[in-house]
């Protein structure tokens, strides 16, 4: 597609990031945070972003975002080029990151968002109409007389996201909205982001995260990143359906067991991840076929683990990562 029909589109997009001599590691000055990215968003599309910690997620938004240059490559948001002509951007797009605190504490939630409004030229009797619909949407009409530093962290983060979806943007960058949230709180923005959505078909929403239920529940396509490399992109079921030809399980294991040593070597194990809690390993595995099975056991057994419980599984969004990655998106990278 060509830039002028996609709502974001970046070409071969990279971004190295240049330390100084104290902050390198072993005697590395560069972090390639992005590397050769390539991307295509549909207008009225929900693309989810999906990646640990450090994958390279906020770094692309804010390029996209304008708030940073790429070292190489190009990058264009409703058809205009972020570097060439950043203010010309900046007038279809809003963004919104989680744990942000902006906003004034002195205000009250009803004059902050007003205060933003005005700051995007938007007349006062339609910006105090779209900040009591948007309040009522996230269920904080009655906190709209609050001063700000009354809210708690959840609180001011639906505040946030109100004032991201208040001057409409055609484009909206949600870097991970939900992070460090409530159960009922994520929910609660989850289910304004897809109503929000609903209503406005021709807008476009740019969403990060590094929670798989989020992407799977709300993205009609998401792009898989880690150390700043797209491994795939597709809808979710898609990229589910691709793991459908491998057998899927969970082993639960009496003790702490270091699995990965005593599979080493192991035919038949596309992926392997392991976690010990309780004096007890859990054990996630994408096997080849289900035949394969029967050798892990025995080794494990003859290793000394004794079987507690194991569980065959549907393919999740975790598993997609963990077979394209070798590690779950949870472990550290």
């Amino acid at each position: 597609m060509r830039p002028e029909e996609c709502a974001i589109k970046t070409e071969e997009l990279t971004r190295v990031f240049r330390l100084r001599k104290r902050e390198a590691k072993e005697g590395k000055r560069e972090i390639l945070a992005l590397d050769r990215v390539n991307l295509e968003v549909s207008p009225g599309e929900l693309f989810g972003l999906l990646g640990p910690n450090g994958a390279g997620k906020t770094t692309l938004i804010k390029i996209l975002a304008t708030l940073l240059l790429p070292t190489s490559g190009r990058a264009w948001v409703a058809g205009v080029d972020v570097v060439e002509k950043p203010q010309v951007v900046r007038r279809y797009i809003n963004m919104v990151a989680g744990g942000e605190t902006s906003g004034y504490g002195l205000l009250t939630v009803e004059e902050n968002l007003w205060m933003f409004a005005q700051f995007y030229g938007i007349p006062s009797r339609e910006a105090r109409r779209r900040i009591r619909e948007l309040l009522a949407m996230v269920d904080m009409a009655d906190r709209a007389k609050t001063k700000t530093y009354h809210l708690s962290s959840g609180m001011r983060q639906k505040m946030n996201l109100v004032r991201g979806f208040l001057t409409d943007p055609q484009i909206l960058f949600l870097d991970e909205p939900t992070l460090g949230l409530d159960v009922q709180i994520a929910r609660t923005i989850r289910n304004f982001i897809r109503q929000w959505l609903r209503d406005h078909p021709e807008r476009t929403i740019l969403l990060t995260t590094h929670y798989m239920h989020e992407a799977e529940e709300l993205c009609h396509r998401v792009a898989i990143i880690d150390r700043g490399k797209i491994l795939a992109c597709a809808p979710p079921e898609e990229l589910k359906r691709r793991l459908r030809t491998e057998a899927v399980f969970r082993l639960y294991l009496e003790g702490a067991l270091d699995a990965k040593s005593i599979l080493d070597g192991t035919k038949g194990i596309v992926a392997l991840a392991q976690k010990e809690e309780n004096g007890h390993t859990s054990l996630d595995l994408i096997l080849t076929e289900e035949e394969v099975l029967v050798s892990i056991l025995s080794r494990l057994q003859a290793a000394g683990g004794r079987l507690l419980a194991l569980k065959k599984e549907e393919p999740t969004l975790e598993d997609v990562f963990l077979a394209m990655v070798g590690r779950k998106l949870s472990e550290e990278g």
